[in-house]
This record gives C-alpha cells, structure tokens and sequence, in this order.
C-alpha cells in the first residue's frame, strides 16, 4: 500500500529519479561547460554572461544556491534518507571547475564570483573528507572510489588545498589501481555488474582523469606500474582491443555496447602516454558521431 519495501535491480534506473535534483545538476553542468567553451573559441560576451548566470543561481546566489553536500543523495525510501553512493551524482562537477576558468577575460564573471565559487567547492571539499558518507565512498572498492578520488583531487585544486590533493593522488596507485586493475587489464569489480562496458569505461576514465590531474601536484600515475603488471596503460590497451571491427564484448551489458563509449579514454590515453595509435582507433568509429563528441575540444591533434 505504501509502495515499500524497494528492491534493487543493478544497472536499471528508478524512474523517479528524474524528479529529482541529479537531473538538474546534469541540464546546468552540460550548459555551463558548453557555453565556456563557447566563449573561449568565439569570444561571444552572451556565453559568458549566462554561464555566469547559471554559476550564481545553482552555487552563490543565497535564494536558490544548493547547500556544498549530498546528505540526501541517492535515498532510498522506507531504508535511508541518503549514502555515500549518492557522491557519484557531483562527478561531472570536477570538469565543471575545468572549464570555469576559461571565463577568466570575461567582466561577466568577477573576481568575486570566482572567490564564491572556490569557496562553496572548499566546504563541499570539507564535507566529502569528514562527513559519514564521506568517508563510506571513500573506502569503496570500484568506480565509487575512483571517482570520489577525481572530485577529492579536482575540488582541492580548484579551492587551492595543493596538499590534500597530492596526498590523495600519492596514495591512487596502490590504493586504487593495484586493486581494481588485473594484470591482463581487466577490472573485475565492473565486470561483476549487469553494465560491464560501460563501468569499466567509466572507472578507466576516472583513473585517465586522475593521472592528468596528477601533473598538477607532480604525481605520476601514467607510469605507475604493479611488479606483475597492474596499471592504467593496460587496462586501456585491453578495452581498446575491443575496437577492432570483428571484436564482440563478452560480458554482461544492459542495453547493448558501443565502443564509441571509449572516444574520451582514447584521447586522453593518446595525449598522456604519447601514444598516437589510441587516436587512430577513432578512424573506426562512425564519422559523424566523432566529430560531434564534445571531449575532442579539450584534445586536439598533436601538430
């Protein structure tokens, strides 16, 4: 009668979740970074200036600012008010600070919004590294984990904390990678999901974004490497050797997949380890669908 208990169905989205703020955060994150980009390439004040607008409204503006936590994130009705699983849902915001600073020329965007915003990303920096579930995700074993690591990393950059994000990016290779990575390259704790390709890319992107942000705190994860082989140079050398036309993937996927999901990993990977055959995968993915993946404008061809 009143509609409990829920029931877990791994890889399926509880439709009511698009009621929700994640949908939201999704709509503002996708159009600030779309606009910052769009003012850095055309230099268009209009780009800005809504970017701007869009920062203040979801971060700074009292009436409408979310508060720098997720106490509520990803609920479960009848069972609990929020986790720490829910942290997963501000992911995408380590690349929202990325892009920020390309508003930097603009007058739209002031010194003080900026001092706003670095400071509403300290506190929620504060909360993931003190509060409960806080320390729940940070203590899981997959691409929770690696990507509590990429906010922990991104958030303290961006709020000028140097010191907690080389601690933690010091302590991904044997914290992280050693246990999540196989000697062959493959990652068990998403291949045990009913999505094996699409967690196994997402995590492999998380530790890419690691090691970038690594160079930041002069940490080197692209050459970290286990005795018996672990490391991130093979866990993307064994998805990209799904790219080849005869490849299929054996294992588990909801919804089917698609190598084109990879189209990031690919770039970042042919950048960080200078390694053009990466780049010369995309040649085997439908032009158009290439052309248009926005991840390219932050790796372009080497001259």
């Amino acid at each position: 009668e009143n509609g409990l208990p829920y029931v877990r169905r791994d890889g399926e989205v509880n439709p009511e979740r698009n009621e929700g703020d994640s949908v939201a955060l999704g709509r503002m994150n996708r159009a600030v970074q779309a606009l910052c980009l769009g003012y850095f390439f055309s230099d268009r004040e209009e780009y800005a200036e809504h970017a701007a607008r869009l920062l203040r409204t979801w971060f700074l503006d009292p009436e409408t600012g979310m508060k720098p936590n997720l106490t509520y994130g990803q609920a479960i009705p009848g069972i609990t008010e929020g986790r720490g699983i829910g942290i997963i849902d501000t992911a995408s915001l380590a690349s929202l600070v990325d892009v920020v600073g390309l508003l930097d020329p603009s007058p739209a965007w002031t010194a003080g919004d900026r001092q706003g915003l670095e400071q509403w990303f300290g506190a929620y920096l504060d909360w993931l590294l003190t509060s409960k579930h806080g320390r729940d995700e940070a203590r899981a074993h997959n691409n929770h984990g690696t990507w509590y690591d990429v906010q922990v990393v991104a958030f303290a950059l961006f709020s000028g904390r140097g010191e907690v994000a080389r601690k933690t990016l010091e302590e991904v290779g044997t914290k992280r990678l050693a246990k999540q990575i196989e000697p062959d390259g493959r990652q068990p704790h998403e291949l045990a999901r009913t999505k094996t390709w699409s967690y196994s890319v997402m995590n492999l992107h998380g530790f890419l974004t690691l090691a970038r942000l690594g160079r930041h705190a002069e940490v080197d994860l692209w050459n970290f490497a286990t005795e018996d082989g672990r490391s991130l140079r093979r866990a993307l050398d064994f998805l990209a050797g799904y790219g080849k036309p005869e490849a299929e993937w054996p294992h588990p996927q909801l919804g089917g997949w698609h190598f084109h999901a990879l189209l990031p990993c690919l770039l970042i990977g042919a950048e960080g380890f200078a390694e053009p055959a990466y780049r010369e995968l995309l040649a085997r993915l439908p032009e158009d669908g290439v052309r248009k993946d926005r991840s390219q404008l932050f790796h372009p061809p080497a001259p």
